[in-house]
């Protein structure tokens, strides 16, 4: 794209410049006719030489206003990139209780927070972002909003949970969120380090509404390559964290044309966000200029009202 209008049919009301311009001159002509007859033809011809320039400028600039204003009907733009509309951004979860291990410093859950913190502060200006925490059930940490750093004290917030994982449920509930403001771009980033086994919601369920509304799902499975002991039970005997369900995550990701990402320490889960924040797919489009034409118009109304009603005012 270049130089250029967003609506270039606009153009033809410069028709109206030319004929306005005539039907001005005629009035002119047949106006000094009528003075002809009745005043000396030496001091209208006097008279005429100096004030025919100063008693046509208001209306000359009349239709140079006119000109601009059209011209900014027509949505003029110039090849400057900007951001056409921003993206509904969502970021979900794992809040379960296998979010505790301490295989990433201080744990998994801390240090999930603070990636995503990453992906939050790189967002554009127009976009949206909300966040979805989900154990046994899924629930609202911060409603989609424009306001990053509002959402950013939500995310802080988190408090780990004891409960079970449902990613069903994390995944249909921030498809909800996804869609509460009309944003074209929907992207949902969701985090899990385990199965599936609490909800409502099947994550097939999700995944066929996910596609349903054209959302892209990327997913992030976390976790360490060996074990992880979690505590212990009664009798002394270490119990460990689930590993993550890759197969499920790779799946949403998949069938929902997003990315499947894979973390096994803090350094590898803060470059999947750098990277997610970064390669976020956006609609650009060239900058309009219309204010432009509309404010130039706007001055030359000014001068012209100052030249018809100010202190040297000319008559017409």
């Amino acid at each position: 794209m270049g130089y250029g209008f967003g609506e270039p049919w606009m153009l033809l009301l410069l028709l109206i410049v030319p004929l306005a311009f005539a039907l001005f001159l005629d009035y002119r002509k047949k106006k000094k006719a009528l003075a002809l007859k009745f005043s000396s033809v030496g001091i209208i011809k006097k008279a005429d030489r100096k004030t025919t320039m100063r008693a046509n400028l208001p209306f000359v600039l009349l239709l140079l206003a006119t000109t601009l204003i059209i011209f900014g009907l027509a949505d003029p733009h110039i090849p400057l990139k900007e951001l056409k509309q921003g993206v509904n951004v969502v970021v979900v979860i794992d809040d379960s209780g296998s979010m505790a291990a301490n295989d990433y410093a201080p744990t998994r859950l801390e240090a999930a927070k603070s990636a995503a913190e990453i992906l939050l502060k790189s967002l554009q200006e127009k976009d949206n972002v909300g966040i979805v925490i989900f154990e046994t059930g899924a629930t609202t940490a911060s409603y989609l909003t424009p306001y990053k750093e509002k959402a950013i004290e939500r995310l802080r917030a988190i408090e780990q949970k004891q409960g079970k994982t449902a990613i069903g449920d994390g995944l249909s509930l921030a498809v909800d969120m996804a869609t509460s403001i009309p944003n074209k771009k929907r992207v949902i980033v969701l985090l899990s380090d385990g199965v599936n086994n609490a909800g409502v919601i099947s994550p097939d369920d999700a995944i066929s509404y996910a596609k349903t509304n054209n959302i892209q799902v990327h997913t992030i499975a976390m976790g360490s390559d060996k074990q992880v002991v979690l505590g212990y039970d009664f009798f002394g005997n270490p119990q460990y964290a689930e590993p993550a369900d890759e197969a499920t995550l790779q799946k949403i990701s998949s069938e929902t044309g997003g990315i499947y990402h894979k973390s096994v320490d803090q350094d590898t889960l803060n470059q999947v966000y750098k990277n997610m924040g970064e390669n976020i797919e956006r609609e650009w489009e060239d900058t309009s200029i219309k204010e432009w034409f509309y404010a130039a118009a706007l001055a030359v109304l000014v001068i012209n009202i100052y030249l018809i009603y100010g202190k040297y005012r000319i008559v017409v």
